[in-house]
């Protein structure tokens, strides 16, 4: 299929089941808050070498923030509860109780199972911490150098997927730049959806297994414009880059609504091809077959 200058593989993302909290943070003004957001979400691209996959969700506004200040959703995503209740206090105790004025609430209602929050959190305060019931749900106040921290005691979990994905090909690097940006911020604001890698896109698309035993993943030689003529290419002829988009979100009406904007919004001038990562439909339940994004 072609669309202008780009031809769309017949091809499919193919993505897994995995489990997600929504935290709501706020602060006292944006400054704040992005601090608190840039930090929680650093090194939280992918589970095949970090602790979890974090990204901003949406920014709220002040009618949706819980406690009426500036504030915004963050998704992290994970392979089980277990993993996500040590990654999320973690990260939340370095993160975001160490950033000035912020809060944390739990963004869900309802989910599978629940995680601890505020309840491992609150030793910081030494036994001076207090709990606190607000709406029926527990909420921990940590004293600390400019007030107090106020967190959830917990975080609901919901069944998420991970790994919608579309590897866009440009002819020149300032094409296939500009095709990214174009494809991630398509996204912005987006319900439901977050691309955890930096600026939204991966240079280092990778493939299950490699030659060294001990590691999961390896580079995806075939979208590698080196090694051209060394490995079975999938690269366009006139590719001299690619990139790859990954999705992690909360359905697969979340993922397939993004990967169709982004696939709309980078089709173009300079981009050759559109593909999509996948395993022969073997690993992953989740199929997204892009032609019938476009239908």
């Amino acid at each position: 299929m072609r669309i202008a200058d780009t031809e769309v593989e017949d091809t499919f993302a193919e993505a897994f089941r995995m489990r997600f909290v929504r935290m709501i943070v706020t602060a006292h003004d944006e400054h704040w808050l992005q601090a608190a957001a840039t930090e929680f979400c650093g090194y939280g691209s992918s589970v095949i070498g970090c602790d979890a996959e974090a990204g901003v969700e949406r920014r709220l506004t002040l009618e949706e923030s819980p406690d009426g200040r500036p504030a915004l959703a963050i998704l992290v995503f994970g392979f089980s509860a277990d993993s996500l209740g040590k990654a999320v206090p973690n990260r939340a105790g370095q993160c975001l109780m160490t950033c000035p004025t912020t809060a944390v609430y739990d963004g869900l209602t309802e989910g599978d199972e629940r995680i601890p929050l505020g309840k491992h959190i609150r030793y910081f305060g030494d036994g001076f911490q207090k709990s606190k019931l607000l709406d029926g749900k527990r909420y921990w106040r940590v004293p600390v150098m400019d007030g107090e921290f106020f967190v959830a005691e917990s975080l609901h979990v919901a069944k998420g997927i991970g790994g919608g994905n579309l590897i866009l090909q440009g002819v020149t690097l300032p094409d296939a730049l500009a095709g990214a940006r174009r494809a991630v911020e398509a996204l912005v604001d987006l319900p439901g959806i977050i691309t955890p890698f930096p600026g939204g896109m991966a240079r280092s698309g990778s493939k299950v297994g490699s030659r060294y035993k001990r590691l999961l993943a390896s580079t995806a030689d075939a979208y590698c414009p080196t090694l051209r003529g060394t490995v079975e290419s999938r690269l366009h002829p006139d590719a001299n880059y690619a990139y790859e988009i990954v999705i992690d979100g909360v359905d697969e009406a979340a993922i397939r609504q993004a990967m169709t904007l982004s696939l709309k919004a980078v089709v173009g001038s300079g981009i050759v091809a559109v593909s999509a990562g996948n395993y022969g439909g073997k690993l992953g339940k989740f199929h997204f077959p892009l032609h019938g994004l476009l239908s």
